[in-house]
């Protein structure tokens, strides 16, 4: 029973969120976390992200002339 005591003297401080002011602040943040903003961001950029790829696809397809000024006022017109 000497080692149990040894054992439990040593390892008796155990830092809580109350005595690590890290551990305080982590467990805030965990807290406090709220997922679904990040998620309704992350969908937006993905949304934003497909159409930009769409356009770009559509612009290809259309082989325009790009040094056209007249073309380009038309397509900014349909934008």
């Amino acid at each position: 029973s000497g080692c149990g005591s040894l054992i439990s003297s040593q390892f008796s401080f155990v830092p809580t969120a109350s005595t690590n002011p890290k551990a305080a602040l982590k467990s805030k943040i965990v807290a406090e976390f709220r997922p679904q903003s990040l998620i309704d961001e992350l969908l937006l950029y993905k949304r934003s992200e497909d159409q930009i790829e769409l356009k770009e696809k559509q612009l290809s397809t259309m082989r325009v002339d790009v040094c056209s000024t007249e073309t380009l006022k038309c397509l900014k017109g349909k934008a």
